[in-house]
């Protein structure tokens, strides 16, 4: 199983080219262009069993139409010799993100990845959301996935256009994401089960595609 370190903090580079998503060609015709200014993502706390010290990372598109969250030891598993505690792991990750003068920023769509590997009867559940920090408005989502299963997964959520939370113009608010995995033993306990966040190919697992507008002048 691939497993290598990456050191999480402000990450600017390139990124796998972006696939147009339905939602983003919606987008294009409500929102402005991604601003020319590139953005920087800091990386304020990362929080949770599923991403320990020095295991995740994120990078911003050169584009400034996205920014992805790479995992790399984000597994569960049950059954066989695994830990009790292991079946469920999640990860809290606070982002300041710095957008060029006179833009805001929402999150149109999110793309998440992994592999998983269930044997009979057993199942895994992906959990997310995603907030600005001070903002009762929370998106969420929950994907269940059912054995016997081997193979990568990917799941893809898009928000409504006009149910777009933007970040308030002329406000400091930290984006927050929160996500979680679970998967729960199958028929043979003595067989195991594991789901985690992150692909064997290596590619990059979790994609969030900005949704971008101009703050109207002081």
């Amino acid at each position: 199983m691939r497993k290598s370190l990456l050191r999480i903090g402000t990450v600017i580079g390139a990124c796998l080219a972006l696939t147009a998503l339905p939602v983003q060609a919606q987008a294009k015709k409500h929102f402005d262009d991604p601003p020319d200014d590139k953005i920087v993502i800091d990386v304020a706390t990362v929080n949770g069993s599923g991403c320990p010290k020095d295991t995740a990372a994120v990078a911003v598109a050169p584009d400034n139409t996205a920014f992805t969250v790479t995992y790399s030891v984000y597994l569960v598993q049950a059954g066989g010799n695994s830990d009790p505690t292991d079946f469920r792991k999640n990860c809290q990750i606070n982002l300041i993100v710095h957008v060029p003068q006179g833009f805001t920023y929402g999150i149109a769509s999110a793309d998440y990845r992994g592999f998983a590997h269930l044997e009979s009867k057993a199942s895994g559940l992906q959990k997310a959301s995603y907030y600005f920090q001070g903002n009762s408005q929370t998106t969420t989502s929950e994907h269940p996935l059912s054995g016997a299963y081997s193979d990568n997964w990917q799941y893809t959520d898009e928000t409504e256009v006009g149910q777009i939370v933007y970040k308030p113009c002329g406000e400091e608010r930290n984006f927050n994401i929160n996500t979680e995995l679970r998967v729960k033993v199958g028929t043979d306990k003595s067989k195991k089960s594991f789901m985690q966040m992150d692909s064997v190919d290596g590619n990059i697992n979790t994609k969030y595609h900005f949704a971008w507008k101009k703050c109207p002048k002081p």
